[in-house]
């Protein structure tokens, strides 16, 4: 952890996250300029993670959402993520290859983490995204998607499941593989989320 204070991004570190997201070198010190500034102890708890989400979208509420992104890179559980970890979660949740997109997307919506999805924890993460559409958007839904309960109903029957029925890693992956619809129904655009990005970093 010693160079997690320190002011330089290591050497290491920087090969690492260059090697593992699409940041360039420029984009990451920036990142990491910003990160010591916003987190002086070298991490950053679940609050700090909030605050900086919500400020990408200051028209929306993204608390919820935040924090089950939050609890998705928090493997170790202890509460907070380091550097590597949160560059990680901007890539994967923005610009990540899609196989790693997928094995995230399926760590999102476990959201009690005993490897199978079930309805309610999709209708959890479905609540979690509507949270993030500004009203005008929600208007614009199709009718059999416009609130989080027809959206989780759209998604589980696209997955040809029951009621109670759980779905499986590989299930969800080949499921938004061969179905680009479930993949616009489980996701908030990332689009969106990629352009806040990039007007927080100009």
């Amino acid at each position: 952890m010693g160079n997690s204070k320190s002011c330089a991004l290591s050497k290491e570190l920087l090969e690492d996250l260059k090697l593992n997201t699409r940041y360039s070198e420029e984009e990451l010190s920036a990142w990491y300029k910003s990160f010591q500034k916003e987190c002086p102890s070298g991490r950053i708890t679940i609050d700090q993670f909030q605050t900086i989400y919500a400020s990408f979208f200051p028209d929306a509420d993204p608390k919820a959402y935040a924090q089950h992104v939050f609890r998705s890179f928090d493997t170790n559980n202890d509460g907070t993520l380091d550097f590597k970890e949160y560059i990680i979660a901007l890539h994967l949740t923005s610009t990540g290859k899609t196989v790693q997109k997928f094995e995230w997307a399926f760590s999102l919506y476990d959201v009690d983490g005993n490897g199978t999805i079930s309805k309610t924890e999709v209708l959890e993460i479905v609540m979690a995204i509507f949270k993030m559409i500004n009203a005008d958007d929600q208007e614009d839904l199709p009718e059999d998607e416009n609130t989080p309960e027809k959206r989780t109903d759209k998604i589980w029957d696209y997955f040809g499941k029951k009621e109670n029925d759980k779905l499986t890693e590989g299930e969800f992956i080949q499921g938004i593989t061969e179905n680009k619809e479930i993949l616009r129904l489980i996701q908030y655009e990332p689009q969106k989320v990629q352009d806040r990005l990039k007007e927080k970093k100009q």
